[in-house]
């Protein structure tokens, strides 16, 4: 079938009419998902394949695009894959977390329809299920500016996707069997970019080539498990450019720490003499330095990289003052034709705080990590279908965990699903206290977040006259440094179910994650789309006839 004649029955769809935006170009992509071999550290190992590639293809999409991903399970686990940043507008539908949707059967299919509506910007795509990310799956997924709205920086002369992660040599079966056995994973083996690992030898083909005197775009991400990562190349310096969706003040870096499921592009000039040099990701916050290597060539070029490596800097401080040197450019145009330091967040009310504690605990004798005593654990029946259906009460209760977390949090947790009501269009202030001595990396699902200030200690009221309340960069994930706090802002404005998670995927699986549940007060599509035909249903919905649409057409 060809993709005009798919796009046109997608349109005439009720039940995807309100996904595909028929007035916007639409992009397919058929992914095969596959076990593999490969040996990423010398090692051969199972790892999991899109299309027989590791890391997964590219999507390189524009503003406003329709992604149509049909995706094939070839697995024997059930799998899902969620778009990390991607705003979703009115679709948690598509979020492709285990709240949310039903987990795609060993050898079914099931595709994804999403538009990435007013969005530019650099993110990644990963399984949420199981261990997965730790066999692969993920991508880069990048977002071009429409050719109508200036980017406020000359076109580069090409653009490199530059997944950077921690890897293990054990199989992403063999560590989940690790954490269902109550055991930690331990530390990684090693580190890869772009799913390899130069080994010097003068026989390592180069992951990216330049051409003297050009200047170059790397949209860099943290795909990892465990580690944040500082990232630099041989001799080059980095103009930051664009962080999470959002342009920023083009600063010069030496280096930048990326942490867990974070991704910052940057303007690299090919300025030094013709030969190899190499891209560096090393470990951070680790008492054994791990490192991995990359090839970046001159055209033309003569002369093998220089085997010394620039050195990372050393401890947490270093890591905070750059965070604090980050900054929205307010005079950009955005994904819309207007400044995208239009929106003051600095100056609405707060509506509420929701502080969440994360803690590590024992529950009858296995690790578990919780966010304010609750330890996650995904039900049968997706969240969101569970509401859809009206059989929320049998499947979850809400607001399981208070604004404020008991005394307790560090020593005792329960295992449930964690569920928190949130009011649709509250501006919402929301506190991560870390009272671990391991940072920690959050992702806020469905939402562009407003990071204005991490400090160490306690955090108290007191605390927002640190806040950056006129150019903190819109994003979404936020660090947490050992012992300390982080503070982000954000107006809860698009209904749906939406996953707050730690982006440690040993942490996530664990237990610490939360969702939150907006309503559709209007009761109508322009606020939020009715569930999509397509979808899948597992559970005790599955047998249950399909209620009739919860929400009319706006």
């Amino acid at each position: 079938m060809s993709a005009m004649m798919l796009l046109l029955l997608l349109c005439l769809s009720l039940g995807t009419i309100s996904v595909v935006h028929c007035g916007d170009p639409t992009i397919f992509f058929d992914w095969n998902v596959s076990y593999g071999t490969l040996s990423p550290l010398g090692t051969p190992q199972q790892v999991i394949l899109i299309n027989g590639q590791f890391p997964g293809p590219n999507i390189n999409s524009t503003t406003n695009n329709n992604v149509v991903v049909n995706v094939f399970n070839n697995l024997d686990d059930p799998f899902l894959l969620t778009w990390s940043g991607i705003q979703q507008r009115k679709n948690s539908w598509q979020d492709g977390t285990l709240g949310t949707m039903c987990p795609i059967p060993p050898g079914k299919n099931f595709t994804y329809q999403f538009q990435v509506k007013d969005q530019i910007g650099s993110f990644i795509y990963y399984p949420s299920t199981a261990m997965h990310r730790a066999g692969g799956a993920f991508g880069g997924l990048r977002i071009n500016s429409r050719n109508l709205i200036p980017v406020p920086y000359d076109t580069p002369e090409d653009d490199y996707t530059v997944l950077i992660g921690d890897w293990y040599k054990k199989s992403h079966t063999d560590l989940k069997k690790q954490l269902d056995g109550g055991r930690s994973m331990a530390r990684p083996d090693g580190v890869l970019i772009n799913g390899k690992d130069a080994k010097g030898d003068g026989k390592d083909e180069p992951l990216f080539t330049m051409k003297a005197g050009k200047t170059y775009k790397f949209r860099i991400c943290n795909v990892g498990l465990k580690s944040s990562l500082n990232f630099r190349i041989q001799e080059h310096w980095m103009t930051l450019v664009e962080m999470e969706g959002s342009h920023t003040v083009q600063n010069t870096y030496q280096s930048l720490d990326v942490h867990l499921g974070q991704c910052m592009a940057v303007l690299v000039t090919a300025d030094k003499d013709p030969k190899d040099y190499y891209i560096v990701a090393s470990t951070r916050f680790t008492k054994t330095v791990l490192t991995g290597k990359g090839i970046l060539r001159y055209e033309g070029g003569k002369g093998p990289a220089d085997p010394e490596l620039p050195e990372a800097p050393e401890g947490w401080a270093w890591s905070l003052n750059q965070f604090r040197s980050f900054r929205w450019n307010l005079t950009a145009s955005a994904a819309r034709p207007n400044p995208q330091g239009s929106y003051h967040y600095g100056k609405i009310n707060i509506t509420r705080t929701l502080k969440l504690v994360n803690a590590a605990t024992q529950v009858d004798g296995k690790l578990r990590y919780s966010i304010n005593g609750v330890s996650h654990v995904d039900p049968e029946t997706p969240l969101k279908l569970a509401e859809y259906y009206g059989v929320a009460d049998k499947v979850f209760k809400a607001d399981t965990i208070k604004d404020d977390p008991p005394a307790d949090v560090d020593t005792k947790a329960i295992i449930q699903p964690n569920v928190v009501n949130q009011t649709h269009r509250d501006f919402v202030e929301i506190i991560f206290e870390n009272h671990e001595k391991s940072l920690q990396t959050w992702h806020v699902s469905g939402y562009a977040v407003f990071a204005v200030g991490i400090e160490p200690g306690l955090w108290t009221p007191e605390k927002r006259s640190t806040y950056n309340l006129l150019d903190a960069v819109s994003r979404h994930t936020i660090q947490v440094y050992p012992k300390s706090w982080a503070a982000i802002m954000t107006a809860f404005d698009n209904p749906g179910m939406w996953n707050i998670r730690s982006e440690h995927p040993e942490r996530r699986y664990l237990g610490q994650q939360l969702y939150v549940t907006v309503p559709n007060i209007a009761r109508s599509t322009r606020d939020e789309y009715n569930m999509p035909d397509s979808a899948l249903l597992c559970g005790i919905v599955k047998d249950m006839p399909k209620p009739p649409p919860p929400y009319s057409i706006a």
